[in-house]
């Protein structure tokens, strides 16, 4: 068994220990409060074991994860807008830095909602926001309804398949969520390309 295994299994073994405990719905606020601003792991491990136990609950559980990471990514904007650049570049790879800084530049805060349905982490987002002196209710906006979507998304297929979406949640809903934000892009840009054409001719 490798490394990268062991580690992998030690952290669904310590979410399944986080999801048989006596009051799971508070680890999931608690993870996905800080998975927004500083935490490493994100909250969908804990929100897939807890939906698989129970898909009744899944719905419910969902809403805590939206909550709980809009809230943290108010956190985690206090955290930029107080520390400015060198807090970013103190924690996260350069390369990410700037494309987060591309993003922003060319979407606003509109960008924090491509964020929250990315692999990319979101508190780099979160904490490039107040760097980067992002419009907080916009960013606050964007984030409900990427965060929601991502999270509620997950919650709606549990709710319905339960143990049976495990795999593919795990396995795929990345590439979809990435999928779904190019396409989201691309029509950002054939709106603007096509109306700047069309205000010319």
């Amino acid at each position: 068994m490798t490394r990268l295994h062991q580690l992998k299994e030690g952290i669904f073994g310590w979410m399944e220990g986080l999801a048989a405990s006596e009051h799971p719905g508070v680890w999931l606020f608690v993870l996905s409060f800080a998975e927004s601003s500083f935490f490493p792991l994100p909250p969908d491990v804990l929100l897939i074991a807890l939906g698989v136990a129970d898909p009744q609950m899944a719905l419910v559980y969902g809403l805590i994860c939206t909550v709980a990471s809009v809230l943290g990514g108010g956190l985690g904007y206090g955290i930029g807008k107080w520390g400015g650049r060198p807090i970013l570049y103190r924690f996260f790879n350069e390369n990410k830095i700037h494309t987060v800084e591309n993003l922003y530049e060319r979407y606003n805060a509109w960008a924090t909602g491509i964020a929250g349905l990315t692999p990319i982490p979101y508190k780099i987002f979160t904490i490039g926001g107040g760097a980067f002196k992002i419009n907080f209710k916009i960013f606050m906006l964007a984030s409900l309804a990427s965060r929601g979507l991502r999270f509620m998304a997950e919650a709606v297929l549990l709710f319905f398949f339960g143990d049976q979406i495990r795999v593919f949640l795990f396995d795929y809903f990345n590439w979809i969520s990435l999928a779904f934000v190019m396409t989201l892009v691309g029509g950002f840009w054939a709106v603007q390309h096509f109306g700047h054409r069309a205000s010319q001719a």
